[in-house]
């Protein structure tokens, strides 16, 4: 059995930039392990069209590897997937990843004060730590809709775009109106012949202020200091738009004018304004950016339909008014399983604990990295630690420092293992609920996915980066059991 002194599991932003952090640190015994064939996580996975960040690139990447080169002031998703592969090679953390290797089950070994990681295909490996890198927009959520199974023609979910589909000509419905399908719609909506778009809830969208970065411009931001000068005025005007989020919803009127004076000026037909205008508080869901999805369904062959469905049938869709649409390709844009996509995995702790006992009450951990009974397993972007305001990288940055420090504390105390104290784990999500519960994503009269099924935020962290930040600088050892 081959043995690590770590194991990362994912090579998306969060597992490469634990990796390269390993690595400036003098660490070269870890080893990443990656389900599919190539490295970049979503940004892999979600190749629609007119897959692209909804972040500023520039805010959107690490801070520590800037890119005055991006296109765009919203990268693509193929050139955001070139960023992490050249930070990959640049650092040398390419030689490190093994491409395959589903991991199927994590046992900790009492005796051996260690992991044990399974892989789909048989492998064993032992290692010291285990860093879970994985991510949360990764497993596609279906709806459970009758007759799903039943339809005949193409069918796919947005993160797994069936390319060999040409949609040229054809009836394509779309079912779901969330961040993905406001790229993707207005993609596909001039090559359909007729494209129906399904909404269960209406977004909120605010104009997208894209715009292609010249040659020019790109020379500029090489000169030293512009890039990141630019990268501060960034966070900060992103940081702002927290205090609705973390302070009081009331403060949230200023975006939803904004949204409503969008919708009013690209949506000329009082009709469909009327079925695009959300009936919650702007910030409960996630909100969107885009300047061509509302023109795109105001096209004439496209139609929105806002009565539910209630069967899928083999060439045809049924709504909840009875009007049966006949459809060649159904494309889902339903989003991710994010609540529960480590619920489902073989995780057993300290005296055989298993992840899901551990969670029956429902996902947590301390401040989102560890969790009590799980030594030397750490979490980047675990629970609660998502964001409706910023840059996700920012984050992970903060909780890839917070486990180095973990491991410099057990290097410093020889210790084997660290595992977060159960009292201090409830102290902070009783502090951390009593946060949430009053803001805009529980208050906001919406139903998201950053619920969970009891309707308890499981996903956002509820203040501003800066505070996250701050408060992971430093390991509280009274926080944590050393064992030895």
């Amino acid at each position: 059995m081959a043995r690590r002194g770590l194991v990362i599991i994912g090579s998306g932003f969060a597992g490469i930039g634990m990796a390269i952090r390993l690595k400036q640190a003098g660490f070269h015994d870890f080893v990443i392990l990656e389900k599919a064939a190539e490295l970049g996580g979503t940004w892999r996975d979600n190749a629609y069209p007119g897959c692209a960040c909804d972040v500023p690139s520039h805010l959107y990447s690490y801070s520590f590897a800037l890119n005055p080169g991006w296109s765009r002031m919203f990268a693509p998703q193929q050139e955001i997937q070139n960023y992490l592969r050249t930070c990959a090679d640049t650092y040398g953390i390419t030689p490190h990843i093994r491409y395959g290797k589903q991991v199927t089950a994590l046992e900790y070994d009492d005796g051996g004060r260690d992991w044990s990681i399974t892989t789909g295909d048989g492998e064993r490996l032992r290692a010291n730590a285990v860093v879970s890198a994985i991510g949360a927009l990764h497993i596609p959520s279906f709806p459970e809709i009758s007759g799903r199974e039943l339809f005949r023609g193409p069918a796919f979910h947005s993160a797994q775009w069936d390319h060999s589909a040409d949609l040229t000509g054809k009836r394509v419905a779309v079912i779901g109106t969330g961040a993905s399908a406001v790229q993707f719609v207005p993609q596909i909506a001039p090559v359909a012949s007729r494209l129906t778009v399904f909404q269960r809830t209406a977004p909120w969208l605010h104009p997208k202020p894209d715009l292609a970065l010249p040659p020019r411009t790109r020379r500029l931001l090489r000169l030293p200091g512009l890039a990141r000068a630019m990268r501060y005025g960034l966070y900060w005007a992103l940081e702002s738009r927290a205090l609705g989020f973390a302070v009081d919803p009331r403060l949230m009127k200023a975006h939803e004018k904004l949204a409503l004076k969008h919708l009013e000026e690209q949506v000329p037909d009082p009709e469909l304004r009327r079925r695009l205008t959300p009936d919650y508080l702007i910030g409960c869901k996630r909100i969107l950016i885009s300047s061509d999805y509302y023109p795109a369904l105001a096209r004439e062959n496209v139609s929105l339909v806002t009565d539910a469905i209630t069967e899928i049938r083999p060439r045809s869709i049924v709504d909840a008014a009875g009007v049966e649409h006949e459809v060649d390709v159904i494309v889902y844009g339903t989003g991710f399983r994010v609540t529960d996509a480590l619920t489902g995995r073989r995780i057993v702790g300290r005296d055989g604990l298993k992840i899901q006992d551990a969670w029956q009450d429902g996902v947590e951990a301390y401040y989102g990295i560890t969790t009590s009974g799980f030594p030397n397993l750490f979490f980047l972007l675990g629970p609660n630690t998502g964001l409706g305001h910023t840059s996700v990288v920012f984050m992970i940055e903060s909780q890839v420092h917070y486990v180095m420090e973990c491991l410099r504390l057990l290097s410093r105390t020889r210790a084997r293992a660290v595992d977060v104290r159960p009292d201090a784990q409830r102290a902070f999500n009783r502090r951390l609920r009593a946060r949430l519960d009053p803001l805009v994503w529980n208050a906001g009269g919406c139903r998201s996915w950053y619920l969970d099924e009891h309707g308890v935020n499981r996903t956002i962290w509820p203040g501003f980066t800066f505070e996250y930040w701050a408060r992971t600088r430093k390991v509280k050892p009274g926080a944590f059991e050393l064992i030895y």
